[in-house]
């Protein structure tokens, strides 16, 4: 008895103490949290009309000190910024933070406040490269304001990470966490898989008190930009940030279709893009000013060619032509597992004729050298492409006429670069007959989809949001899944995909696919005689929101 008692009491203690700890941290927590947060611009708790539990106060503060660490906020300083021609798209001005002299002779600063210029201030596309999504969405709001804003007017693309500051480190310190997180739960599956996707899904309050709190802290990114510039973010950090440095027209497009306190940004219009998503965020107690529905973050090229395109590809799904299949990865680089269990499937197929597949693998190395590996085991032979004139010129020969096919029946696309890796997935999917990606911001593009595995449970929504639109499949968990629709589009009749194309065409006239365009239009309506007064923020918007 006397030994079993010398083992029990050390372990009761040892527990009983803490408990004590916790106990201790638990009490002081809420006081901790409220000096935390004061002097905020963005008050999260007001906005969700919630306040944080002991537990909660707790969790913030642990994760507060797990995203920023050490970092002091900075609400003084501005970052001088310089403005640069882009090198791919023509009439776009690339942001990042001046460092020499030459900028100043040159004109390229960005002037705070403006200068005596007649032009208006830039409308500001705010985003963030986290995978390819975000900047995805920012090309495709940059096309339609370099054609809505008046000749006058600049578009400057704004990427946080591209303004070198200590600010920018904290957001590319989080954004390897992100894509490690992805790339193990989408190659390992099962238990990583759940755990990844409750982490990516379920993150309650705190999912937006912390980002509220993490976004305080990069002010100096957005300072450095005229305050009366329209600002549309593609990232909520962007969003929250430039309302915390005091902007007053800031748009920010939610992504996906799952609601979630995460995606939003106090005092600022958050647009979204399907219905189901507008009412959810009523449900949660948004304020209906801030939130509108506005349709899918599409570029212009893709919506102005709709009719055309999906023509096409009913033609050719009558005709019997091999179905063209376009298959990129995401920016985080995961799916390599199993987008090469694909290609194996589809290689009879592919030597028979049956189909195409164009691959993308963007910048990823492992991806690429996975690609090669298993064409070369398959004895697929392919076609390389590594340029954005060389993805350019591809498209057009394929556009030209409709006898025209690709070289070999396997293209592979691979760049030393992210901007051709983002790009090319747009400017190939004019020329697809079926997009096969997980369910991300692909799931919303007006294409036929097969939407495959997802990586991270709040992509499942953004599925059932494109088989509700009749444009893409079910979320297909396995390769066997995506193989079945591979085979009903390969049919004689072609009538599956005459029909997605069908259904496509119909939701782009109730302007289903028109979200940056609204967004853009709303920015630029809001910009004239737009108070400095926070308070304007939630006037009432009027946007003709798709008619579904």
């Amino acid at each position: 008895m006397a030994n079993y008692l010398s083992i029990l009491i050390p372990i009761v203690s040892v527990i009983v103490a803490i408990c004590l700890i916790i106990g201790f941290f638990l009490c002081l927590a809420p006081s901790w949290y409220e000096k935390k947060i004061r002097g905020n611009t963005l008050e999260a708790d007001e906005f969700m009309n919630l306040k944080p539990s002991r537990w909660e106060a707790l969790q913030f503060l642990l994760l507060n000190r797990f995203s920023v660490g050490k970092h002091k906020k900075d609400t003084t300083t501005a970052y001088e910024l310089a403005l640069d021609d882009s090198e791919h798209v023509t009439g776009l001005k690339i942001s990042r933070r001046s460092n020499s002299d030459d900028d100043q002779e040159s004109g390229k600063i960005m002037s705070v406040p403006p200068s005596m210029s007649s032009s208006p201030s830039p409308i500001v596309i705010g985003t963030i490269r986290m995978g390819f999504g975000h900047h995805r969405i920012a090309y495709a709001t940059c096309s339609w304001s370099m054609a809505e804003a008046s000749e006058n007017r600049e578009t400057v693309f704004h990427d946080l990470l591209n303004v070198k500051s200590e600010e920018a480190d904290l957001i590319r310190d989080m954004d390897k966490l992100y894509s490690m997180g992805s790339r193990f739960a989408s190659e390992f599956g099962g238990a990583a898989e759940k755990l990844w996707g409750v982490l990516t899904k379920a993150m309650g309050p705190n999912g937006l008190r912390v980002p509220c709190q993490t976004a305080e802290h990069l002010i100096p990114i957005l300072k450095g930009i005229p305050k009366d510039s329209p600002i549309i973010a593609t990232h909520c950090f962007v969003a929250m940030a430039a309302v915390a440095a005091g902007f007053t027209n800031v748009i920010n497009l939610v992504i996906d279709n799952h609601a979630q306190w995460f995606v939003l940004c106090p005092k600022c219009l958050n647009l979204v893009q399907g219905p189901s998503n507008y009412h959810s965020f009523l449900r949660m107690g948004v304020p209906p000013k801030l939130v509108a529905l506005a349709g899918h973050w599409i570029p212009k090229d893709l919506v102005d060619n709709i009719p055309e395109d999906c023509q096409r590809r009913i033609t050719r799904a009558v005709n019997h032509k091999p179905l063209r299949i376009l298959a990129p990865v995401g920016g985080a680089g995961a799916q390599k597992t199993y987008v090469c269990a694909f290609i194996k499937a589809l290689t009879p197929m592919l030597k028979d004729g049956t189909v195409q597949i164009l691959l993308n693998a963007g910048d990823h190395t492992h991806m690429i050298e996975a690609f090669e590996k298993t064409l070369a085991e398959c004895d697929l032979p392919f076609n390389r492409i590594d340029t954005i004139d060389g993805v350019r010129e591809f498209q057009s020969k394929l556009t030209e006429s409709p006898d025209n096919e690709p070289e070999k029946s396997v293209t592979l696309f691979a760049f030393p670069n992210y901007f051709p890796a983002v790009a090319t997935t747009d400017i190939v999917s004019r020329v697809s007959d079926v997009l096969v990606a997980k369910p991300s911001e692909l799931a919303f593009y007006p294409v036929p989809k097969i939407n495959v595995r997802r990586v991270g449970d709040h992509e499942a929504y953004s599925a059932i949001r494109s088989s509700e639109c009749g444009d893409g499949t079910f979320e297909c968990r396995t390769v066997d899944d995506a193989m079945e629709y591979i085979k009903l589009m390969t049919s004689e009749n072609g009538e599956l995909l005459t029909m997605i194309n069908e259904k496509i065409i119909a939701n782009n006239t109730i302007g289903i696919y028109d979200g940056c365009k609204n967004a853009v239009k709303i920015a630029l309506d809001r910009s004239t005689g737009l108070s400095s007064d926070t308070a304007k923020v939630e006037e009432a918007i009027e946007i003709e929101a798709p008619k579904e």
